[in-house]
């Protein structure tokens, strides 16, 4: 029996006509050397913010339910045009969406989680030597609605399927040719790491870093799946995402941001009230960050969410959550296993921000990575000086 592997093909990827047939060309020579083939793609090129952009203009609060029935008309477009091309190269291809591919989730809208997969319509195309390419980012509740699972969903798409089919592979294709220490547009002298653990993968895809999704590398760390993070059309090996690779403890590994957050600050009077605020809170998008701390009887609650994730929903949090919302404001986090194991990544990190004269609104922390909240407009400086600091002078 011929070997499954998963490949995802993002957004860039799949730009235009040209790029599609790119693709195509690519997923035939993987055919043609003896693979079974699963293929998740993205919308074309900018297509999900153009669809946002006629929801918004439509209605300022474009229902939930209606805004997912909306969003994947991109991904199945892009898998109806690349099952065309390869059907012209002489491949059985077939086209499914999410719900007809068994990728069941939870019932909430726009940020999905799946539940489940049953890839039977999958495994049944494979059995008769079709391409199988699937509409990714999509799924359908256990209450029968089309659902999605939130910015970069097709990555996970591609792990979840991977695991359905215990696939050999999950190749993740993009415009980058793997994961770097910063990002290359921003830092010119950023060096692409050969391999990453999942925990180092999932803190810089939470912190900013736009390669994989973070949900995909949780699914992919539960289910040990390796994932290799590659560039379209170049056949160097770029970097690998597995359980336990060689690694330096202590040290920094990476520098991500993001450019601009929604920065939440709400005073619940009690725990009773914390806990009603942060159901809230998910009800509209899941955060990137969240602290509780004890000030003067009161719990304070700080919170700080990509603005992806709430899109059309600045009234709501400001209305119903009763918070003070601030989107002036970025983080830069360090990333690395076991980063807080020595004072000084802490340390020389807070005196390089006051030699800069940056003004730190908070300060977060994991095993694996220390985050700084600060002007938006000083981002870009930061990351560099940062890099520069513990990653450049290191190398």
């Amino acid at each position: 029996m011929k070997p499954i592997i998963v490949q995802k093909y993002g957004g860039s990827s799949l730009a235009n006509h040209e790029a599609i047939n790119r693709v195509a060309d690519a997923v035939s020579r993987k055919a043609s050397e003896g693979y079974r083939l699963c293929v998740v793609v993205s919308a074309m090129g900018k297509t999900t913010d153009s669809l946002i952009e006629q929801a918004t203009a439509i209605n300022s609060t474009p229902p939930r339910r209606e805004l997912d029935m909306l969003m994947t008309i991109g991904e199945r477009a892009s898998a109806a045009l690349l099952a065309m091309a390869l059907e012209k190269r002489g491949h059985k291809a077939c086209s499914l969406t999410g719900s007809q591919a068994g990728i069941i989730t939870s019932a909430s809208h726009a940020d999905a989680q799946i539940l489940e997969v049953r890839p039977y319509r999958v495994q049944d195309a494979l059995a008769q030597d079709k391409v199988v390419v699937l509409a990714g980012f999509q799924g359908v509740s256990t209450t029968k609605e089309i659902t999605t699972l939130g910015r970069g969903g097709s990555d996970t798409t591609a792990v979840a399927m991977a695991a359905a089919l215990s696939a050999e592979a999950c190749e993740i294709y993009s415009d980058v040719d793997g994961v770097y220490t910063a990002d290359p547009r921003v830092v010119s002298d950023a060096k692409k790491l050969s391999a990453l653990s999942f925990q180092e993968m999932q803190e810089l895809a939470v912190a900013g870093a736009k390669v994989l999704n973070a949900q995909a590398v949780q699914f992919a760390k539960d289910k040990n799946i390796a994932l290799f993070a590659r560039q379209t059309g170049n056949d160097n090996i770029g970097t690998q995402i597995r359980l336990n690779p060689p690694t330096v403890s202590g040290g920094v590994r990476g520098v991500a941001h993001l450019q601009t957050i929604y920065y939440l600050h709400a005073r619940p009077q009690k725990l009773a009230d914390a806990n009603s605020f942060f159901q809230k809170l998910h009800s509209i998008g899941r955060p990137n960050f969240i602290d509780i701390s004890r000030e003067a009887s009161c719990y304070a609650c700080v919170t700080v969410l990509n603005p992806e994730n709430i899109h059309a929903s600045k009234s709501m949090l400001t209305e119903q959550l009763d918070a003070a919302l601030r989107d002036d404001l970025g983080v830069i986090s360090l990333v690395g296993q076991g980063i807080l194991s020595s004072s000084d990544v802490l340390s020389k990190s807070l005196s390089l921000l006051a030699d800069m004269n940056i003004d730190v609104h908070h300060v977060s922390s994991s095993s694996f990575r220390l985050s700084f909240v600060i002007p938006s407009n000083t981002v870009e400086e930061v990351v560099r000086k940062m890099h520069e600091t513990f990653i450049t002078r290191l190398a």
